[in-house]
């Protein structure tokens, strides 16, 4: 069988997904069956995917994803966050909505180390919603900020999904995490400044914050202090090392699992909390390398049916400019971010949209950071946006709906598709960084 094979394994794999089939095994048997119907031969087909997913496992890249995953859970587990937190909100002064400015810097920084959205999300959503709960802050304002601002943390390196993206394409792990410091600086100030606007436009969602305050006490407390710069000192190690190219993306993992263990250790973790973050960053860890080898198998049917060259001619064929192009791919990842996770969603769809990108001419980084920004949308998409159901699992407070949710996170939604546009009019905001570097 031919290209063909595409379009019936893209049909199967909707359908086992649609039927609510793990998307690893989907994509597995997806896998399976079309390389079968191309050679038509059992044991051909086996030995061609068994072969793939060694070599999948056995890449060098991959270690990376483990040790940022132990990484976050051990300063998660630290305590550290919770004085991440609260050395931003310190910082802030007299600023107007100064506690959700503080939940996007923190959140952000958090997402950075952990490397997963969710994960912040619902680590803040414990941390940070009580206390401006406590201050006053309206439902959906609080809630909103802490499910918009740790989509943010997927540009700021450590990125789980920058790193998986990378793999896929072959590209370069380093080059897509200095390529998303820009854009990610940007979004932050960006999500900052409506924070402190529609503070100042409507005081009654964001009262200001009394003097004396159990923040401002808690501040002065070294172990607070130790915390919060222990977390941006390791951001700053990882990612300068990264940048000034002391070290591979790998061994900066490395350094920032000891640094965490470190933080970890003066916060009062001992062996038995040491041991409960690595079974957890393994239970983390084993459905993203699972995910990584059916992705592979999947991405490896698509090179071997020929298929991906029958899509590219389809939209070439049609017509079709690049705008439309996006425009087709960018609702393809939206409607799909609302109903799966990012990695899963990365993996099925980017074996197909980069080629295709890459001979239209798009810049690789600038494609890349837009693609992540528009998959990270779709978690907040309605109706089955995955960060906001997870902040409503997490937030200690019963009474909070999805609605109020939804609607603290439309705006944070429009600023990440404006941000993900202007990269695309202008891909120097993200390309121009790793131009200089790589």
């Amino acid at each position: 069988m031919g290209p063909e094979v595409i379009f019936y394994s893209l049909g199967m794999l909707i359908v086992l997904v649609l039927m609510g089939v793990h998307i690893g095994i989907a994509l597995g048997v997806t896998s399976a069956v079309g390389v079968y119907l191309i050679f038509d031969n059992f044991d051909i087909a086996m030995s061609i995917l068994g072969s793939t997913a060694y070599e999948a496992v056995r890449s060098h890249a991959l270690a990376v994803i483990p040790l940022f995953v132990l990484m976050g859970e051990l300063v998660s587990r630290s305590g550290a966050a919770t004085s991440l937190y609260t050395l931003c909100d310190r910082a802030m002064g007299r600023l107007p909505g100064r506690l959700a400015a503080a939940t996007v810097v923190g959140n952000t920084a958090f997402a950075a180390v952990s490397g997963v959205a969710i994960a912040s999300a619902a680590t803040f959503s414990r941390i940070a919603y009580p206390e401006m709960k406590r201050q006053g802050y309206a439902n959906s304002y609080a809630l909103g900020v802490i499910t918009g601002s740790a989509c943010l943390g997927m540009l700021i390196p450590p990125s789980v999904l920058l790193i998986i993206w990378a793999i896929l394409t072959e590209g370069s792990v380093g080059a897509l995490f200095i390529g998303g410091v820009v854009p990610g600086i940007l979004l932050g100030i960006i999500f900052i400044a409506y924070c402190v606007l529609a503070a100042m436009r409507n005081p009654e969602i964001a009262p200001g914050t009394a003097p004396g305050d159990k923040l401002e006490k808690q501040d002065q407390d070294v172990s607070v202090q130790r915390g919060g710069l222990g977390v941006l000192g390791l951001i700053i190690v990882v990612l300068g090392g990264i940048w000034g190219g002391i070290f591979t993306p790998t061994e900066a993992a490395g350094f920032g699992v000891l640094g965490s263990a470190v933080i970890g250790w003066l916060n009062g973790m001992r062996y038995r909390a040491f041991m409960d973050a690595i079974y957890d960053a393994g239970r983390s860890t084993a459905p993203i390398m699972f995910l990584l080898i059916t992705g592979s198998m999947y991405a490896r049917l698509l090179a071997l049916s020929g298929g991906i060259d029958m899509i590219q001619d389809l939209f070439t064929d049609a017509g079709l400019s690049i705008f439309a192009m996006m425009l087709i791919m960018t609702l393809v990842w939206l409607l799909l971010g609302a109903l799966i996770d990012s990695i899963s969603v990365i993996l099925m769809t980017v074996p197909i949209f980069f080629p295709i990108a890459m001979a239209a001419g798009l810049d690789e980084i600038a494609f890349a950071i837009y693609g992540i920004l528009i998959i990270e949308a779709g978690l907040l998409t309605p109706p089955v946006g995955l960060l906001v159901f997870t902040v409503k699992a997490a937030v200690p407070d019963p009474s909070v709906t999805l609605g109020e949710i939804f609607r603290g996170s439309v705006p944070y939604w429009i600023m990440m598709l404006a941000v993900a546009v202007l990269i695309l009019l202008v891909p120097e905001i993200a390309s121009w960084l790793p131009g200089k570097m790589f």
